[in-house]
Order: C-alpha cells, then sequence, then structure tokens
C-alpha cells in the first residue's frame, strides 16, 4: 500500500489528528455548515453514502479515496489519507466529524473491529495479493487439521453415523456449506436433509428431533440473531450437535466443536477450510458406516446412488 508508514509515525499522526480536529472545528463554525448526519452506529461506508451529497468538494475527494481503500483503512493515518487524496490535514479531520467520528484513531478502530466480524470492507489490493491470501488460505487449513488432533472429527463421524436422522443446518453464508456437506453426507447414509428450505423458517425442521438424532451446525460469522436461540432450542431437547463454526464464535456448549477460520487479507472470508472439513467429515462418515456394517449406508448406498446415476443418465 502506497503511503503506509511504521508504528511510531502512526502513533504520532493521532495526536496530530486530535490537534486538526481541534482547528478544523473553528473553521466549521465560521462557515456554518451543517452536519452530514451520520447514521448512529453504522459503518463509514454507509456513513458517507448517506451524506455524501452534504459534504464539500474536497471533504467529497476524501470521502472517494476513502472507499477505494477500505481495505487499508486499519492502517491508514489522517495524514496519509490527506497526501494521497489531495487534500488538507484539517479537512480530513472535519470529514471525519461530520461522518460522527472524534478522530482517526476511531475510524481505524472502527475499520479492525468490522473486519473481525467477517465485514466485507473494501476491495482486495491490486497487486502482491494473490501471494498473501495463498499463505492465509495455508494457516487457516492448519489451524483447522491441527484442532481434529485430538479425535474430535471421529467423534463427530459416529455420531452423524448413527444418527436415525441427521439435520445439516446453515443460514445466511453457512447455508452453502451446509449444503454441500448435506450432498455429501447422503451418499454415505440416508436420512440426511438440510435445513432451513429456502424461503422457509427453521422450527418446522427441528420438531421431532431428540436423543438419538444430530444436527450439524454451520455457524460462521455475521450469523442471524436467532442463531443463540437454535442452539438453545436444540440442548433443551437434548439433541447433539455437531457445530461446525469459526473462532469468533465463544461460550457454547456443543456436543462436538469443529473449527474452522475464515479469515483472509481480502474483504470477504474464505470457506476453503469449511469445504475441505466437510470433505474429511463426510469421509470419515462413510468409513465408520462401513465399519459398523450399517446396511443402509458405506460401499453400497455409494454403488446404488452410482447405478441410479447411470440409469437416470444425470451424469456425463
Amino acid at each position: 500500500m502506497s503511503g503506509r508508514r511504521g508504528d511510531g509515525a502512526h502513533g504520532d499522526d493521532t495526536h496530530g489528528d486530535v490537534a486538526a480536529a481541534t482547528a478544523a472545528a473553528g473553521a466549521d463554525a465560521a462557515e456554518g455548515e451543517g452536519g452530514a448526519g451520520p447514521v448512529e452506529g453504522a459503518g463509514i461506508r454507509d456513513r458517507i453514502d448517506s451524506g455524501y451529497g452534504r459534504l464539500s468538494p474536497q471533504e467529497q475527494r476524501a470521502a472517494d479515496f476513502i472507499l477505494d481503500h477500505l481495505d487499508d483503512l486499519a492502517v491508514y493515518t489522517a495524514t496519509e489519507i490527506a497526501e494521497q487524496s489531495g487534500v488538507s490535514k484539517a479537512t480530513v479531520s472535519r470529514l471525519f466529524r461530520r461522518l460522527g467520528f472524534t478522530d482517526a484513531q476511531e475510524v481505524r478502530d472502527q475499520a479492525r473491529a468490522s473486519r473481525s466480524r467477517g465485514v466485507p470492507v473494501g476491495p482486495t489490493r491490486a497487486s502482491g495479493g494473490l501471494a498473501e491470501h495463498a499463505e492465509a488460505e495455508r494457516h487457516n487449513l492448519d489451524v483447522m487439521l491441527s484442532g481434529l488432533s485430538d479425535g474430535r472429527l471421529e467423534r463427530a463421524a459416529a455420531l452423524v453415523a448413527g444418527a436415525e436422522r441427521v439435520v445439516v443446518a446453515g443460514f445466511r453464508n453457512s447455508y452453502p456449506v451446509a449444503l454441500h456437506l448435506r450432498q455429501q453426507l447422503v451418499q454415505a447414509r440416508d436420512d440426511v436433509r438440510v435445513a432451513p428450505q429456502p424461503g422457509q423458517s427453521i422450527g418446522e425442521e427441528l420438531v421431532g428431533l431428540g436423543a438419538r438424532d444430530v444436527v450439524v451446525l454451520v455457524g460462521f460469522r455475521r450469523r442471524p440473531a436467532g442463531f443463540a436461540g437454535v442452539l438453545s432450542s436444540l440442548a433443551a431437547r437434548g439433541v447433539p450437535v455437531v457445530l461446525v463454526a469459526d473462532p469468533s464464535l465463544r461460550g457454547v456448549d456443543v456436543t462436538v466443536r469443529l473449527d474452522c477460520p475464515v479469515e483472509t487479507p481480502a474483504p470477504f472470508d474464505s470457506y476453503a477450510s469449511a469445504m475441505s472439513l466437510a470433505a474429511l467429515l463426510a469421509g470419515a462418515v462413510l468409513t465408520e458406516t462401513v465399519r459398523a456394517g450399517r446396511p443402509e449406508g458405506g460401499r453400497s448406498r455409494v454403488a446404488e446412488i452410482t447405478e441410479l446415476y447411470a440409469e437416470l443418465s444425470e451424469l456425463e
């Protein structure tokens, strides 16, 4: 990133930002400019979008630069933003105040917090991103795999293979992982369904489940508000839960937990480790059904499905 400086420079600029903000406050009063009407609790992108038309041309230049570099906002100082956008530091400080921030440090803090919650904060960098992304993916896979070394994958597979019914549930960005995992599991055993069905709620999918069943609950960050309620309802009914989640989900008590980091340098989370885990879990379930000699699962089921594929001409 052009214009970045070391940690020491960042600390110096933070004090300068406060001074610049104080100086800019007098300029605002003299100019009699109205506020941009920041939305309480909103991110900087939403605040800029809601008040862009009320910003001065210079402030719009700084705002445009911020919107183009949201991925780097967590490390930019007000001085660097001013230099890169071709405006004064006082203009940047005034812009931050209009958007409802105290100073540049508060902006950086919000950018860091947003990314840690999985919020996509900006475009990927044009250069140097591929190697960094590959390294992050390798790290996520290593962390996921090391977490399985205590035998939890085998415990999860035994639960799923031995259950009467299996429900694989996921919401929002977790749903594609749940859908893919269900598609793998249904080849290893019968009575596996995904929830919720498109456009439907989750309650009707969980009713009637008990201790002999298993719910594989996929819950990556930016989970819906009702996620904790689903966990509580399953616990109250004694339903075993295999949780597939990222480390940001803390303080939950489930039967088996399988962690998959999703953090990357890119604006969006990556589910490469989750998809890898899905393959591992489905493979372990298949192995378990073969070991247990379940007549409705294992290799005989795979062979029967393959025969039906051919009979129905479903595959090339």
